[in-house]
């Protein structure tokens, strides 16, 4: 719930910064709406499955899967409204943004992200914590993954495929979390480094090409 409140707090602020439609206000205000309510609704059946079945029983877990899966169904739809109704909005300002940074070259691209491989592995090193593949500080995947999201970013220059970039490497983050390899601290980390070497790499190459 406070994850939802957060993101319903900022689609809010959002809204009122872009002056949306007073009825693009209401879909919107609707769809959070329904995210909450599916999310309250959840946690009322799982309640109410702890207190029937305390220990663990196959229909139980049906029914709390199936009121999770309602929250991500929910959550979806949300998703696809705000993008429907922000696309116009915020996209141009995201194109414009992007393209401040300029055209960058294939080769700075791959250097860049062999620089973050390296960085990864002597922090890890210096830190003596994981290996080069697995654990440790930095996640190495977290920040593999945005800085392939920010080249991609800078070389498309297409908003809507800079997002759906950033969107992979946060999936790519949060599966690190799930399988409990990394906290979400090193998941941080990882991805700090990875965008910003990135990013600084690449506009190195574009001054001095």
């Amino acid at each position: 719930m406070r994850i939802h409140f957060i993101a319903a707090i900022a689609a809010m602020l959002a809204v009122l910064f872009l002056k949306v439609t007073p009825l693009e206000f209401a879909l919107l205000a609707l769809s959070i709406l329904a995210v909450l309510c599916a999310e309250m609704f959840n946690t009322a059946i799982e309640a109410i499955v702890d207190l029937v079945s305390p220990g663990y029983h196959p229909l139980a877990k049906t029914a709390k899967d199936t009121a999770a899966g309602a929250v991500l169904i929910t959550a979806c739809g949300a998703a696809i409204m705000g993008y429907l109704i922000l696309a116009k909005y915020v996209m141009p300002y995201y194109g414009e943004v992007l393209a401040m940074f300029g055209t960058v070259s294939d080769m700075g691209t791959v250097i860049a992200i062999l620089i973050v491989v390296i960085i990864v592995i002597i922090v890890k090193s210096a830190t003596g914590t994981g290996t080069p593949l697995h654990g440790g500080i930095p996640s190495g995947h977290a920040a593999v993954a945005f800085s392939i999201a920010t080249a991609v970013s800078l070389n498309t220059h297409d908003p809507l495929i800079s997002l759906l970039s950033l969107l992979l490497a946060i999936m790519v983050s949060h599966s690190r979390l799930l399988m409990k390899i990394h906290t979400l601290r090193e998941v941080v980390i990882g991805a700090c480094i990875g965008s910003v070497i990135t990013l600084l790499v690449l506009q190195l190459f574009k001054m001095f090409a």
